[in-house]
């Protein structure tokens, strides 16, 4: 038996071996959520929708066993996406699946479903709309202790829940679609967690999965995927009830979702770091207030939440990013080079900076096909990320340059050099130099000044 680790829920998962095959025993602690999961996974699977199978269910109802998908959650999978901003076509692959995917499962999902089953409510009407809002509020804005209206915040939450209400819901809204909550099994994406289900509009979910504080989508791809998301949609709505969707209405209608759900998460990362003390929550809070003020830049019928926002940001009792301010003179040098041909020279004079030595991680280079391609060729890149060594390695190497990146920056430094080395410079640290040049200039706004030596290859990324 091997426990595995909670997230923000009071379940307790354990793997388990029943008749040479692994399975998931859970122990709840609230018959009806556990009822609401059984129900809605024997649903889903009989309509062929992708959620583990429930195996086998206790007589008191309390515990039950389903299908073990193992460990990969795309939250994981998109590791370099989340870390850099930008996503490998790989990692856009996956998303692109899980957000088509989710599209049957609100369609398709509420055909024949029974509502009675939902947990804690059947459907997101005003009186459960208002429940979030107040979450938002109580666990998350009065623990800031930042003074604030609480008639004008509530005429605001007036407006927005008439807003929702008024949309079309006849829909299972999943309601806490995430990548935490989206398992692979052989590359496939499996719905989990879905407990929490009720009848709702469509753009709930659309917002709370591209919207996730910590998952880091930039806009572009974020409307890459809505498109992908509402054509597939589209599809699966002609197919199950023969009528179209307005696209349009639909799209006009997100913001407002996006702002609806980005306040519930506020509120639970309150409840779960404020009050339960689990830090880990509290350090999604600056990505969650980012997604807030970016959204009601759009909203500008919410004047006093967008007020509230910027208050929220200025307060020291709110957790924040790192304070980096522009720097246009800082440059970083980024060189790929081989140990063979000696460490490069810092020709700056400042005589510093870091050199990694990338001979821990798995070589292409050994390897017939690869010989003749470098870091900067997909195969190579293919290799290297599905090896995992060197992610894992360059998620330690990010954490130290940005904490010097972050200094030499409030300092006023000029100047900071970035080595990586390997058995050639031909594979590895090529593939290592362009992560870190392209991850600094994204992050940070820097200019990146990068040389691959051995390849004879040099760009400069403008500030």
């Amino acid at each position: 038996m091997n426990p595995i680790p909670q997230q923000g829920s009071n379940r307790v998962y354990t793997r388990i071996q029943d008749n040479g095959q692994t399975v998931i025993h859970v122990a709840g602690t609230n018959f009806d959520e556990n009822r609401a999961f059984i129900y809605l996974s024997r649903h889903f699977a009989s309509k062929g929708l992708p959620v583990p199978r429930v195996l086998s269910v206790s007589d008191d109802g309390m515990s039950y066993t389903q299908q073990d998908l193992g460990d990969t959650i795309l939250f994981d999978a998109i590791s370099h996406g989340r870390q850099t901003g930008c996503f490998t076509p790989q990692e856009q692959a996956l998303l692109t699946k899980t957000i088509r995917a989710l599209a049957h499962i609100q369609v398709q999902g509420a055909q024949d479903l029974d509502w009675s089953y939902c947990f804690p409510v059947s459907s997101m009407d005003e009186r459960s709309i208002r429940w979030d809002l107040n979450y938002f509020k109580y666990c998350f804005l009065k623990g800031t202790k930042i003074e604030f209206s609480e008639p004008r915040l509530e005429d605001e939450f007036d407006r927005l829940t008439a807003y929702i209400t008024h949309q079309p819901s006849d829909f299972f809204l999943y309601r806490d679609c995430q990548s935490r909550n989206v398992m692979l099994l052989d590359g496939e994406p499996y719905f989990i967690d879905f407990q929490g289900g009720r009848r709702g509009p469509l753009q709930y979910d659309v917002a709370s999965f591209l919207w996730q504080a910590k998952a880091n989508i930039p806009a572009d791809l974020r409307n890459q995927l809505i498109d992908a998301y509402l054509d597939e949609l589209e599809k699966v709505i002609i197919t199950s009830l023969q009528h179209s969707i307005n696209k349009e209405a639909w799209r006009a209608a997100l913001p407002h979702f996006v702002l609806f759900r980005t306040l519930q998460v506020l509120g639970a990362y309150g409840y779960r770091g404020y009050f339960e003390r689990k830090p880990h929550f509290l350090q999604s809070i600056p990505n969650a207030l980012r997604n807030l003020r970016d959204i009601l830049d759009q909203l500008p019928e919410y004047p006093y939440l967008r007020q509230i926002a910027d208050c929220l940001t200025c307060s020291p009792s709110v957790p924040s990013s790192p304070s980096v301010p522009s720097a246009p003179s800082l440059t970083v040098t980024v060189y790929s080079f081989s140990f063979k041909k000696g460490i490069p020279s810092d020709d700056s004079g400042n005589g510093g900076g870091y050199v990694f030595d990338c001979r821990s991680t798995h070589n292409p280079g050994k390897y017939d096909e690869y010989k003749s391609l470098t870091g900067l060729d997909q195969p190579v890149i293919d290799f290297l990320e599905q090896d995992g060594e060197i992610l894992t390695f360059l998620d330690a190497v990010d954490k130290l340059i940005d904490h010097h990146v972050e200094r030499f920056i409030e300092r006023g430094f000029t100047h900071l050099q970035v080595a990586f080395g390997c058995t050639g410079g031909q594979h590895r640290s090529v593939y290592s130099a362009e992560h870190t040049a392209q991850r600094l200039h994204d992050k940070y706004g820097v200019r990146v000044h990068l040389i691959h030596r051995e390849q004879n290859i040099t760009r400069t990324l403008k500030p």
